[in-house]
């Protein structure tokens, strides 16, 4: 702490003292509300929405609003929210983020704000990071939502359209942060309003907002369809690389490769890259026989030949991701869950399939893509509540514009953390961690190790098993699964291993979770999973069968939780529940949160971190003093170093490693920014179409500009005719504007010409007549129908040719550093001029089509939902296969494929029907 911060106090020390008379105020309307009859307190939210109507502001009556629910959880949970928890709200109310500890109910903390702003009718989303939390959250505080007469929805994965629109219409929305940004980008796609499913974003407060807004920000959700056909280009380049040698450096200097350096391929394990070496091009350009790497029709040769050292050299096995029934899987590295259905972009996996001999999946096309920064930056107010938060105020506060305030623990914070103990070597370390778990077992106190890796995890299993320590372990398993193990973590004995985050949002409870005891209880009885689900549930039911069930639930808990809470005594005593941390992330966010796994609500706890010189952190950041001074000293390796000097280093290393990541997520983003502005323009002109305005007078000015454009660059201000390109002209109208007799005028006729009257006008006399022509031929209500659909079609087509355009704009920009450039301003630049090439192109198509198009009559159209397979990507760069979204009027067999590919409809998505 900082010798100013001593004298005037932390930024959240300042900022509590002017909330804690707002606090206050809500206590004291405690008594108030306790004396109020059931219909007295379920009228105060019918009340409360009059004063805002009548002008009162959210602020005004915040302390009714708090009041009513804090009565409202104690009455229907039996939960009061602590003080603690009311100041909490306030700070998610005010957009901010909330900083509270593990095990300080922040779940319940959501309510109040949820409830308050919910009130002026806009929606309130609650964002978590799994379904799994979604649904519990919705069921569980749900209740206290809807005692009060509020309606709560839920979004989780593979919900119809109907069910979604009508969960965005309750007043509290529950669902995680892929399904409120794909929902939006969906929207955004379809050709009718009713099509869409989101009203807008009001307030949103996020569950573990270092997590969503930080983790998962580094590169955009991405919805894509089906590209083209997997090439065997991959396997091919793959056995080229296999032939290649590489070299591993700490930090690749920027310098350019030399042939000093060793290997045909160098990988910089700092920034994640693979790059040729000069004797690895030469090797290639023979391989492949071509003359030069470099030329521009070899590009996609050098792109597949990347992307291959990048499976070979970067992506581990077990690590990076896993192979399991002939797939390659991503392991999300915050969690070390596998990530089911998702692909990296951009070729990557297909090289790692090539590289793991297994199939190689087709590529795949962008149709829309927002970061998960841009997508949260659309919320009229943000706010977000975690356990660790503060390591990242500098990010939350240039990026989100949200700063971040610690809220006190409601009991002391008694867990005894331990200094980091430093071995020279891996096996050292893990012996000595197995150790640590054998003095800890041998006297009853439970034990969570926290590890970076399945690798990591399955390693230390193994060892245990040696020793015969029953143990549990956590690393790629459901969500459901996962809160039970982890509830179990504090059981007398337990030892658990698990990925640093794995089972996050669930509390670790000493001496056990008598919950979990009863639904296993139930589950010996021979009762279903489903009817166990509904037992344990708060969703509301008049069902017999579930009632008994709950009935049974309650009375098997109680008679575990009379155990539970003798053992819990017993584990206190022995020092509660011990983590130990097998390897220090590189971000100190994660460290923390494996920590603030003991300790909860005034509990007993102990942590340690068990730290080798050779783990990736300390290799790549900073083991290098460390390791001489261990040499100097002639230190044995199984001798443990612990010294504060040491731990100081290692988060010095760390917030090296925190700010090149930052420094990577704000350059994604402000190549997005350029994206978003283009974006924001589409996606408002779409919406126009949407809400019904009619287009006749924007097709109009369209065509206008459309023939003022071509007049002007095939004839334009020139007075001398030998510069008029006047054949040009009719041949780009021919067919539909022109014939091949138009237009033909002799020298002498050339000279007396006056093109703006003779040509420009007549192209616009006769598009104008040829439009009234159509809107009489098909009827005003056709016409305007078709002008909506080709407009959103054009617009949609373009827009996603151009999102392909920018991504390879952006892939080559990186060079222009080397010419004094800055990369950002020059993708503005030039992303700037592609947006209005492809506005232009708008234009030209759709007046075309909006002249020359044909309406089938064979059959009556049906109002059917037409698309193609979708694959939603995540903040990681990876894909997700979304099931079709299927829009507009369902097209003839042997019309064209209304997704653009080209095809016949019956040949290409018609083939689903």
């Amino acid at each position: 702490m900082g010798l100013i911060e001593k004298i005037i106090g932390s930024h959240s020390k300042r900022e509590l003292k002017r909330i804690y008379p707002i606090t206050n105020r809500v206590l004291e309307l405690e008594d108030k509300y306790k004396a109020m009859s059931e219909a007295e307190l379920k009228a105060v939210t019918p009340a409360l929405k009059e004063k805002l109507h009548n002008g009162a502001s959210l602020d005004d009556i915040l302390p009714d609003a708090f009041a009513a629910v804090r009565e409202a959880a104690d009455r229907v949970l039996g939960m009061r929210p602590f003080p603690v928890q009311v100041t909490g709200g306030i700070v998610l109310h005010q957009g901010r983020i909330a900083e509270m500890k593990t095990g300080e109910g922040k779940t319940l903390v959501a309510t109040m704000p949820a409830y308050l702003n919910a009130l002026t009718g806009k929606g309130v989303h609650i964002v978590t990071v799994n379904d799994y939390l979604a649904r519990y959250g919705s069921e569980w505080m749900g209740k206290v939502y809807r005692y009060l007469g509020l309606k709560v929805g839920l979004i989780v994965h593979d919900m119809d359209t109907d069910a979604r629109r009508e969960a965005y219409n309750a007043d509290i929305t529950y669902g995680t942060n892929n399904e409120f940004g794909f929902d939006y980008l969906r929207d955004n796609m379809v050709i009718y309003k009713e099509q869409m499913v989101q009203r807008g974003f009001n307030f949103a407060i996020v569950d573990e907002v270092d997590s969503i807004l930080i983790d998962e920000a580094r590169t955009p959700l991405i919805i894509s369809g089906e590209g083209e056909k997997s090439t065997d280009l991959y396997e091919a380049v793959d056995k080229f690389v296999r032939t290649l040698s590489m070299t591993k450096v700490r930090e690749l200097d920027d310098k350019e490769l030399n042939e000093d350096i060793e290997g045909d391929y160098v990988v910089d394990e700092k920034a994640k890259t693979a790059t040729l070496n000069p004797s690895g091009i030469k090797k290639a350009e023979k391989y492949f026989n071509v003359e030069n790497l470099s030329d521009p029709e070899n590009l996609t040769l050098l792109h597949h030949i990347n992307q291959a050292l990048r499976a070979h050299g970067v992506m581990r096995k077990d690590i990076d991701y896993v192979v399991k029934d002939g797939q390659v899987i991503i392991v999300d590295e915050f969690t070390g869950r596998l990530m089911y259905g998702r692909r990296y972009n951009e070729g990557l996996h297909q090289a790692i399939e090539a590289k793991e001999h297994v199939k190689v999946e087709r590529e795949s096309k962008t149709l829309a893509t927002i970061t998960f920064q841009n997508f949260f930056r659309m919320y009229k107010k943000l706010s977000g509540m975690t356990g660790t938060a503060l390591t990242e105020e500098e990010e939350f506060r240039q990026i989100y514009k949200l700063d971040v305030i610690e809220i006190p623990t409601n009991k002391p914070m008694i867990r005894i953390d331990h200094p980091d103990v430093i071995y020279k070597t891996e096996k050292a370390k893990f012996n000595a961690v197995i150790n640590q778990i054998i003095e800890c077992h041998k006297k009853g106190q439970p034990v969570l190790v926290g590890t970076i890796s399945i690798e990591k995890s399955e390693l230390l299993s193994k060892m245990l098993k040696k020793h015969g320590i029953k143990h549990e372990v956590l690393n790629a398993k459901y969500h459901e699964k996962e809160a039970e193990i982890i509830a179990q973590a504090g059981k007398k004995g337990a030892v658990t291993i698990a990925t640093n985050m794995a089972g996050r949002g669930t509390d670790i409870m000493l001496g056990g979770n008598a919950e979990w005891l009863a639904k296993a209880d139930m589950r010996k009885a021979g009762m279903s999973e489903e009817l166990i689900n509904e037992a344990t549930s708060y969703a509301e039911t008049d069902n017999p069968e579930v009632l008994e069930a709950r009935k049974k639930f309650r009375e098997l808990y109680e008679k575990h939780k009379v155990i539970v809470d003798k053992e819990a005594e017993e584990v206190k005593a022995v020092g509660g529940l011990f983590i130990v941390g097998t390897e220090r992330h590189e971000a100190r966010r994660i460290d923390n949160q494996l920590r603030g796994r003991a300790g909860r609500q005034g509990d007993p706890g102990e942590s340690r971190f068990f730290i080798s010189l050779e783990d990736d952190l300390m290799r790549l950041f900073g083991g290098e003093r460390i390791q001489s001074l261990m040499e100097t000293l002639g230190i044995d390796e199984n001798e443990p170093i612990e010294n504060k000097w040491l731990t100081n280093s290692i988060e010095n290393a760390q917030r090296k490693v925190e700010g090149r990541n930052f420094a990577i997520r704000k350059n994604v983003l402000q190549f997005d920014d350029v994206m978003n502005r283009q974006r924001e323009v589409i996606y408002s002109q779409r919406q126009q179409v949407l809400n019904g305005e009619s287009m006749k007078e924007y097709i109009l000015k369209m065509i206008d500009d459309s023939i003022n454009r071509s007049y002007e660059q095939f004839i334009g201000n020139d007075p001398t005719p030998d510069n008029w390109n006047i054949a040009g002209l009719r041949n780009y109208y021919l067919g539909w504007l022109t014939t091949e007799d138009d237009f033909n005028f002799s020298r002498e006729e050339l000279q007396e010409l006056n093109p703006v009257e003779d040509i420009k006008e007549v192209l616009l006399e006769r598009a104008h007549k040829l439009y009234e022509q159509r809107e009489k031929m098909f009827g005003e209500e056709i016409m305007r129908e078709l002008e909506r659909v080709i407009l959103l079609r054009v617009v949609d087509q373009k827009w996603m040719d151009h999102i392909d355009a920018m991504d390879e704009l952006r892939q080559g920009i990186y060079l222009r550093a080397y010419g004094q450039q800055d990369p950002v301003v020059e993708y503005r630049r030039e992303g700037y001029d592609m947006f209005e090439e492809m506005v232009e192109a708008i234009r030209e198509d759709t007046v075309r089509l909006i002249l020359t198009v044909q309406i089938r009559r064979e059959e009556e159209p049906r109002r059917e939902q037409v698309a193609r397979p979708m694959m939603a990507s995540h903040g990681d760069g990876s894909e997700e296969k979304k099931k079709p979204v299927r829009v507009g009027k369902k097209p003839g067999r042997n019309d064209p494929c209304p997704c653009g590919s080209g095809k016949k409809y019956k040949k290409c998505c018609g083939r689903d029907d």
